[in-house]
C-alpha cells in the first residue's frame, strides 16, 4: 500500500470516528454536550485535526445527519421487504414501513434529532440533495405507491413522513403517550388508505 493511500485510510478512519463519537455523546449526554474540545478528548486527537475534518460543530451534525439517513433507508428497506410477499395488503407493508420509522426515532433520539430537528445545511428535495435522503425518501414512496390512489406517490409520502415525524417527535416530548403508538399507526393507515 503506497503513503498515500494509506494516508487517506487513516484520515477516512479519523474522520469516521468523529461522527461515531459526537453520535454515542449526543445519544448518552444530548446534542449541547457535544462541542469540539470533547470530541476531541473523547477521539483523542487536537482540536486542530478535528478542523481539518470538520469546520465545527455544524458540520459534525450535518454528517452525522446524513449517515442517519443511510441507516433510516435501510430500516426502512428491510421493512418494506420484509412485509412484502406477493398478494400482501399494501396497507399492511405500510404499517411495517410506519412502524421501522418511528422505531428508528425512538432507538436513535439524538440522531434523529440532527436529522429531522437541528439546522442543517442539506438541501431536501433539490438537486443537491445527497443520495442518503433521496434513498430514506424514495422507501417512503416505494411502500406508498401501491396505496396512494388518485395522488402523486411523493406528495403522498410527504404527507405520511410528515404525520410519521409529528408522532415520533409528540412522543419523544412527552406530549403524548408512547404506550398508544400502534393506535395511532393504526388510525393514521386506516384514514391513509381508505378507498375515496
Amino acid at each position: 500500500m503506497s503513503i498515500a493511500a494509506r494516508r487517506a485510510r487513516e484520515r477516512a478512519q479519523r474522520h469516521q470516528l468523529i461522527i461515531t463519537a459526537a453520535r454515542e455523546l449526543a445519544e448518552s449526554e444530548g446534542w449541547d454536550a457535544v462541542t469540539t474540545r470533547r470530541l476531541s478528548e473523547r477521539v483523542e486527537y487536537s482540536q486542530p485535526v478535528l478542523y481539518s475534518h470538520f469546520k465545527g460543530k455544524d458540520a459534525i451534525v450535518r454528517a452525522v445527519a446524513i449517515e442517519g439517513f443511510a441507516e433510516l433507508a435501510s430500516k426502512l428497506r428491510a421493512a418494506r421487504e420484509a412485509s412484502q410477499e406477493p398478494g400482501d395488503d399494501p396497507k399492511a407493508v405500510l404499517r411495517q414501513v410506519a412502524m421501522a420509522y418511528l422505531d428508528f426515532a425512538r432507538t436513535h433520539s439524538a440522531l434523529y434529532e440532527a436529522m429531522f430537528v437541528m439546522p442543517i445545511a442539506v438541501p431536501f428535495a433539490t438537486e443537491e440533495t445527497p443520495e442518503e435522503l433521496r434513498e430514506a425518501f424514495g422507501e417512503f414512496v416505494r411502500a406508498l405507491e401501491p396505496v396512494a390512489g388518485k395522488y402523486h406517490p411523493g406528495t403522498f409520502a410527504e404527507v405520511v413522513w410528515a404525520a410519521l415525524h409529528g408522532l415520533a417527535t409528540l412522543t419523544h416530548d412527552r406530549r403524548i403517550p408512547a404506550e398508544h403508538q400502534q393506535d395511532r399507526i393504526d388510525l393514521l393507515m386506516d384514514q391513509l388508505t381508505r378507498p375515496g
